[in-house]
């Protein structure tokens, strides 16, 4: 029985509900920026399903600024275990197409590093050992707590502050907070509570993914080890090799009107081998993949950010990763809020910038389910020529549409908020593919990556505030730290070591908190007009 809510009430500057990456994201990145916040899970223990299984490179990139990256890359599968994805007509049958991606050993190792487009590759972790590094490191943090088997009962908001309440073993209490954001998920109580609802397409695919622990599976893997396996039997299906060795993410995917609970996991996982295997089922979830946004980022003080914002099939991990975004976009926001040195308007720019990113990446991926689950030639299990030449055929397919996808950089590097009220200079694009992205500096877009010549990454190099980078020492920055000083704004001054024309072809660029550039320029810049435009204070851009 529940009692009745307490008189008393707990004030926290943020409160994040949800403990999945992009909530234990905003929570770690608020911690380091000097915000006190507050974390409160409804599950008493983490999911055993694993869920998302890549971390995208802009997710390393952030972790790496957060300091927790090298704890993420020597997790989840083995170092030298290869990241390969094999296409197979069973994982018994016959090849069809392989894409070979490196090992964590090899991006340990720096093994073509000088050209990467990153410091930190994507990495190939389970949700279910990303999630632990999340939260141990969370809980080390000085003014971070968090709360599990604790779930939002309701809020109400006021005009300069929330009012929530929250249940723990049947007790209620109140917390008085400055603002709160919604990281719970698809089922998110915060949204439902602000009214918003998602748009788009209520059901692309349905899947039955089981998780199962077999010996005899990996074995059988190990006679060509990959990461992934596309299997193209009755139905496609996936697995997906979560530790290595004997642990497996089975997905089968199945038409959105197709009737799943009459599927049974061991028969599709004997179709997709090829042969009976030895198994102990783990779990098995029955869902159906959509392509979903919500209406509304933000309603007053409340956010929302994660899979509370945005659903979409997962064909690449971009969910999850997408909200990791999310908490970088809005986490600079809320402490610069929090400190003073931005005015609460600079809040207004989140929704206007991460939307139509979620917006497009919801359409890229939708596309790319569409090509990953089409239909395919039954031929391709022929044995002798007809056979051979259905298997080419479908391999040349496979070569134009797949490669993007496992490597998606464009999602990593090619997002950009390039029509934020917060940015200066922005040009309108074109919308946002999985591949495309330009190692070349523009307003909006994420800093590009360069190594410096003691081997650190330029992204190593930002202050935690603004940065304004010079690429040309010549240029006077006096104007710049004064007007920064006289308006409260941490400003730091890095000068490149060399010219890099081809990455960053200004003599100034003003980066902000998130890695993303704010401005690009001259010595003819308006200092004090540019900072405070990029921190919400004047509406009026300088070009």
């Amino acid at each position: 029985m529940t009692k009745a809510t307490s008189n008393s009430e707990d004030r926290v500057p943020v409160l994040v509900v949800g403990a999945g990456p992009a909530g234990l994201t905003l929570a770690i990145d608020l911690a380091r920026r000097g915000v006190r916040c507050h974390v409160v899970e409804a599950a008493e223990e983490r999911a055993v399903n694993p869920r998302c299984n890549t971390t995208s490179a802009r997710s390393m990139e952030i972790f790496r600024r957060l300091g927790v990256a090298d704890d993420v890359r020597r997790a989840g599968l083995p170092e030298n275990h290869p990241t390969t994805i094999q296409y197979r007509t069973t994982l018994t049958g016959e090849k069809i197409f392989r894409i070979d991606l490196p090992s964590a050993r090899d991006v340990l190792d720096g093994e073509g590093k000088e050209d990467w487009p990153t410091p930190e590759p994507q990495h190939r972790i389970s949700q279910l050992y990303l999630e632990p590094i999340l939260e141990e490191y969370a809980r080390r943090l000085p003014g971070l707590t968090l709360e599990r088997g604790t779930r939002l009962v309701g809020f109400e908001q006021d005009d300069d502050h929330v009012e929530a309440v929250v249940e723990s073993a049947g007790e209620r209490r109140t917390l008085r907070c400055a603002y709160v954001v919604g990281c719970d998920g698809a089922h998110s109580t915060v949204r439902r509570r602000l009214g918003i609802r998602y748009e788009g397409v209520d059901a692309l695919q349905k899947f039955v993914s089981t998780y199962l622990r077999s010996p005899e599976l990996g074995r059988l893997a190990a006679r060509d080890r990959a990461w992934t396996y596309w299997t193209y039997g009755r139905r496609i299906s996936s697995l997906i090799a979560i530790d290595g060795d004997t642990r497996w993410l089975h997905h089968v995917a199945f038409a959105p009107d197709h009737d799943t609970e009459a599927e049974d996991p061991e028969k599709l996982l004997r179709e997709a081998v090829g042969a009976s295997v030895a198994h102990e089922v783990l779990g098995v979830v029955r869902w159906t993949g959509r392509r979903l946004v919500a209406q509304r980022y933000r309603t007053g003080r409340v956010f929302l950010a994660g899979d509370a914002a945005h659903i979409w099939i997962p064909v690449g991990g971009f969910g999850m990763n997408a909200g990791i975004q999310d908490a970088a976009a809005l986490g600079w926001m809320l402490a610069a809020v929090h400190h003073g040195w931005a005015a609460p308007e600079v809040l207004d720019a989140y929704e206007r910038e991460r939307r139509p990113v979620g917006e497009q990446f919801a359409a890229a991926v939708g596309a790319a389910a569409d090509k990953a689950f089409a239909e395919f030639s039954p031929d391709i299990h022929l044995p002798g020529p007809e056979g051979e030449r259905a298997r080419a055929e479908f391999a040349a397919r496979l070569a134009a549409s797949e490669p993007q996808r496992y490597s998606p950089d464009g999602f990593s590097f090619g997002y950009h908020y390039a029509d934020s009220p917060l940015v200066v200079g922005g040009e309108e694009q074109a919308a946002i593919t999985m591949g495309d992205h330009l190692r070349r500096a523009q307003p909006g877009f994420r800093l590009p990556h360069v190594w410096l010549e003691d081997e650190r990454s330029v992204l190593d190099v930002l202050g935690p505030g603004f940065t304004l980078l010079r690429t040309d020492p010549g240029v006077g920055v006096t104007s710049w730290t004064s007007a920064a000083d006289r308006l409260g704004i941490p400003l730091a001054v890095v000068d490149l070591p060399a010219p890099r024309p081809d990455h960053y072809p200004t003599e100034l660029l003003l980066v902000r908190p998130d890695q993303h550039v704010a401005w690009m320029g001259g010595p003819q810049a308006r200092p004090e007009e540019l900072l405070r435009t990029v921190t919400g204070r004047a509406a009026a851009p300088q070009r």
